[in-house]
């Protein structure tokens, strides 16, 4: 694996732990100040910036405060070029399971989630 690789899969690990533990910090930690998740909802396209939700995730209880099962997966990573990278993931809040798409910027030497885009499955 290269050290790209290896520094955008740290990347991806924050946002999967902060996501578990609802650490707002860790995930702004991860995410470039500019980003924002974007779904589709049945109603249209949602687009959330990335502070709004910082303050959804510090006002909710966090999976692992709840005991919920973590369910990560990277299932890819494409680097495009020097300081462009794609990742394809799993992650759950259950019953809420998604798939997220990540699009990642290396920004002042770092690796950065620029933006967010995901699809969300509700089971049981």
């Amino acid at each position: 694996m290269t050290d790209e690789k290896a520094a955008i899969e740290a990347v991806v690990k924050t946002y999967l732990d902060g996501l578990y533990e609802g650490d707002a910090e860790k995930l702004a930690s991860a995410f470039h100040p500019t980003s924002a998740l974007t779904s589709e909802d049945g109603a249209g396209v949602k687009i959330v910036p990335r502070d709004a939700w910082l303050d959804l995730v510090r006002n909710r209880p966090s999976p692992k405060s709840q005991n919920l099962s973590r369910h990560d997966e990277i299932l890819q990573i494409d680097l495009a070029g020097p300081t462009t990278a794609f990742v394809k993931l799993k992650c759950a809040i259950p019953p809420r399971f998604f798939t997220d798409y990540l699009s990642l910027l290396k920004i002042d030497g770092r690796w950065q989630v620029a933006q967010k885009v995901f699809a969300v499955e509700v089971r049981g």
